[in-house]
Formats: C-alpha cells, sequence, structure tokens
C-alpha cells in the first residue's frame, strides 16, 4: 500500500533500525556514570551529538536532543524569551508557523506577552520586508519554519536572518520539515528539528542554541542536556535518529532530484486530469517531495477515505477533516482554496509505478465524490435569468455552500449578484477562493441574522 504522508511521519530509515537495535545493547547505562557501561553510553551520546550538530550546522554543544520536535519548540521559545525578558516580550512569527508554535505564542499571549503575525502571500512565503515590518524594539525573539509542513513551499530564512541580526532579535528556525534535505542556510539563532520527519524514530527532537544567544530554561532545573531537556535521555532513540539523519543526507541529493521529478508529475497531471483543482505552494521554492492541491465541490474527509480504500495514505488541510470543523490555518493564511484539500508527501524510495497509479485512480475518485455530492455540471445558460438569487446554505457544510452557489450562478445574467448564506467558517475562505479560480467577482461579506452572506457578481 503506497504511503504518501511522509510529512507528518517517515516510514523508519533502515539505517534507524539497525542503529536502534544496536543501541538497545550497548547504550542502555546511564551515560552520566562513570563505569565501564555508562562510559560506553556517554560515547555514544557525544558520538551522536557530533552527527547531528555536523547536520544542522552548529557546534555540538550548542546542541541538545529533545523527547519530541514539539518539546523542542516550546522550550527553545520559552527559553529564549525568558533569556531576554528585560529587551520586552513581544513575540514575531509568520501566520503559517507550525501549531507548536502558534500554540506557545497563545500561552505567551495569556501571560501577558503579546505576538505578531506576519501574514503570508497566496504561494505561503513570507515576504522579508513585511517581517523585517513586524520587529519592534520590544521583540524578543522572531520564529520562522524554514519550509511548510502543509504545502511545502519554503521561507526566506536567509533574508530574514539578516534583518533579524540587524535588528538585535534571534531567529528560531522550526527546520522539522526540511532538515533531513539539508542544513538551513543563513544566520539563524535557534533551530528545531523532530526525527519522525527524517525516517528516525518518534520520540526525538533537537534543540539548537548558538553561542552568545540570551537563553533561561524554564522549569525546574535539570542536570542533562545542559539543563535544556530534563529526564534520562532515550540513547538508542538518540543514537537512531542522529544515524538516520546522516544516512538520509547522504541520500538527499539523489532523491531529491528524483522526488521532484515525480512531485512535478503529479502537480502537471493533476491539473489536466482533474477538472475545478487548485495546486498550492510554491512551484519552485518548495520542498521536493511534497505537493498540495484543493479540488472544488469535494468534501475532504470522503475524499481521503476513498483514496485510503485504493490503497493509498494522503493527508489533507481540509476543514472538513478537522475536529475543530475550521480551515487549516495554513491554507486559511493563504488565502486558497481548502475544499477538498489533499496533501501528498513522498517518503525516500517512492516508486515510479506507484505514484503513475495514483495518478491514474484519483481523476475516477474525485469524480465520483462529486457525483455523490451532487456537484454542478456545465449546463446552457438559461434563457431568461433572473435579476439576483439568494442561496440558502445555513446550517450545510464545506463544500455545499460552494456546491450550490456553481448551481445558480448561471441564472443570473452577467452583472448581476448571488448571495450566499452560510455559517460553516470554510465559507469565509472557499466562496472567495471559487470566485477566483472561475473567474467571477467576490463583492464581500455582509452580516445576516444568521451566519454571513457572501455576495459574489457574475462576470462571465
Amino acid at each position: 500500500m503506497p504511503y504518501f504522508d511522509a510529512a507528518s511521519a517517515a516510514p523508519l530509515h533502515p539505517v534507524a533500525r539497525q542503529a536502534l537495535l544496536a543501541a538497545l545493547d550497548e547504550g542502555w547505562a546511564d551515560p552520566a556514570r562513570l563505569y565501564r557501561e555508562g562510559r560506553r553510553a556517554r560515547l555514544l551520546l557525544d558520538a551522536a551529538r557530533e552527527a547531528a550538530a555536523d547536520a544542522v550546522g552548529c557546534r555540538p554543544d550548542e546542541l541538545v536532543f529533545t523527547s519530541s520536535g514539539t518539546t523542542a519548540v516550546h522550550a527553545g521559545i520559552a527559553g529564549a524569551l525568558s533569556g531576554r525578558r528585560r529587551v520586552g516580550r513581544h513575540l514575531a512569527l509568520s501566520a503559517v508557523e507550525h501549531s507548536s508554535v502558534l500554540h506557545t505564542a497563545a500561552a505567551h499571549d495569556a501571560a501577558g506577552g503579546s505576538f505578531t503575525e506576519v501574514p503570508v502571500g497566496r504561494s505561503g512565503a513570507v515576504d522579508p520586508a513585511a517581517y523585517a515590518g513586524a520587529l519592534r524594539p520590544d521583540t524578543a525573539l522572531a520564529c520562522l519554519q524554514s519550509a511548510n509542513h502543509e504545502v511545502g513551499s519554503e521561507q526566506p530564512v536567509a533574508e530574514v536572518a539578516a534583518l533579524c541580526a540587524e535588528a538585535g532579535v534571534p531567529l528560531l528556525v522550526d527546520a522539522a520539515q526540511s532538515l533531513g534535505w539539508g542544513p538551513v542556510a543563513g544566520g539563524w539563532s535557534l533551530l528545531t528539528g523532530s526525527a519522525h520527519k527524517w525516517g528516525g524514530p518518534a520520540g526525538v527532537g533537537l534543540l539548537a542554541v548558538r553561542k552568545g544567544v540570551r537563553f533561561a530554561p524554564q522549569g525546574p532545573a535539570g542536570e542533562r542536556e545542559s539543563g535544556r531537556a530534563p529526564g534520562f535521555e532515550n540513547l538508542p532513540a538518540i543514537v537512531a535518529a542522529a544515524a538516520s539523519l546522516r544516512a538520509v543526507r547522504d541520500e538527499a541529493a539523489g532523491e531529491a532530484v528524483r522526488l521532484r521529478a515525480l512531485v512535478d508529475r503529479i502537480r502537471s497531471v493533476v491539473a489536466e486530469r482533474v477538472g475545478d483543482v487548485e495546486v498550492v505552494g510554491d512551484p519552485k521554492r518548495r520542498l521536493p517531495h511534497l505537493v498540495t492541491f484543493s479540488c472544488l465541490y469535494v468534501d475532504g474527509e470522503t475524499l481521503l477515505h476513498e483514496l485510503d480504500r485504493h490503497g493509498f495514505s494522503v493527508s489533507s488541510g481540509s476543514s472538513c477533516t478537522s475536529s475543530t470543523l475550521e480551515p487549516s490555518h495554513v491554507l486559511k493564511a493563504m488565502g486558497v482554496l481548502s475544499e477538498g484539500n489533499v496533501r501528498v508527501s513522498l517518503p525516500v524510495g517512492t516508486a515510479e509505478a506507484d505514484v503513475d497509479r495514483f495518478l491514474e485512480v484519483l481523476p475516477g475518485v474525485v469524480a465520483e465524490v462529486r457525483e455523490r455530492l451532487g456537484a454542478p455540471v456545465p449546463t446552457p445558460p438559461s434563457p431568461a435569468p433572473v435579476a439576483s438569487l439568494v442561496v440558502d446554505a445555513l446550517g450545510r457544510r464545506c463544500p455545499i455552500p460552494v456546491i450550490e452557489l456553481a448551481k445558480v450562478i448561471g441564472e443570473v445574467p452577467v452583472g448581476a449578484t448571488v448571495t450566499v448564506l452560510a455559517d460553516d467558517e470554510a465559507a469565509r475562505l472557499d466562496i472567495p477562493a471559487w470566485c477566483e479560480m472561475r473567474e467571477q467577482e467576490y463583492v464581500g461579506e455582509e452580516p445576516a441574522d444568521r451566519g454571513s452572506a457572501y455576495v459574489v457578481r457574475r462576470l462571465s
């Protein structure tokens, strides 16, 4: 069964498995002890730290291992904010950061701090000048991911890092998605990563803090990992994480070329074979293995279940697959279509034949889901179009409000409007996105007795 969700968790690399099994036999003792078994464990831990630091591009004594990438983010942000509390309590971050960063920012705000979210364009990347505009005299820390976890767009880290350095603000880079493909360029100050994203075991993260960065670890003091990651080190997992990072880096150049070609094929073929689809994310500055697209008139949860039934494991940022019933914050910030969203992230070693079969299956699955939902089919214009229409989609979830809009837009004359009444949060994003895709005018949102009224003017 083809697994196409490496952005969530990459399959365990064979080198990681070998290293893990070996370290279970050799690295079980306490590396802080001076007897033979402890010294052997310390050698393994030191070697793993050196290998990881070399891959990151920092000194070994600047890097610590944590219990997860999320823990590394939490510890990194909290420690940097505390270390620079005399400067201020303001945090700058992009609007498309991983939820671990956003949750930390929200907690900081609730505790009396403040933060500014820097908007992104439709490609998902920030404008360095806009990011610089968010830096204030009281900014203690800036955060920017190296590449987006949902759409794959790379961020201008080097440019933003230079602007942060000029302003005297340290920059924390969440490199979870990109670290397996290469080091992060630019003068970053703090960096985090997560082993299960590059084929290491789950439960290992890393945090690098450059010398000279003011940093005050939060929580009770610990003796291990420079006091920045309390608790006994999971040495076998750490050894496996470092070994797999080195292994995937050795393979990265060749695999990046091969997987980028497969992703380029998915991007072009999906646009050709599946009508009413939007391929999102930067087409050039992106991770080599990841592509995301959204299909109009499709329920994302149903689409993922149908693809799973055909043997393909993919992910989605659609509100229809979320327990919160709200669109992905990434897609929302980009202003792109959220309904029927599919994220394909190819693991190392993905066979070309599996991608070809996915491209053969996908159009039929999308068509079947659309038919099941009653999506519109092209029809000749009404001979006597009405002046305006109101569509009542209250109480109906995505993508039904957009489907109902598409069914009736041809019934009003060019220049007339259709008003969609909807109380699904996704409509606020999907109706404007539909207008852009179908070259109709989105007039705007108006208050209504229930939900909102979304006004669309027919242009063609």
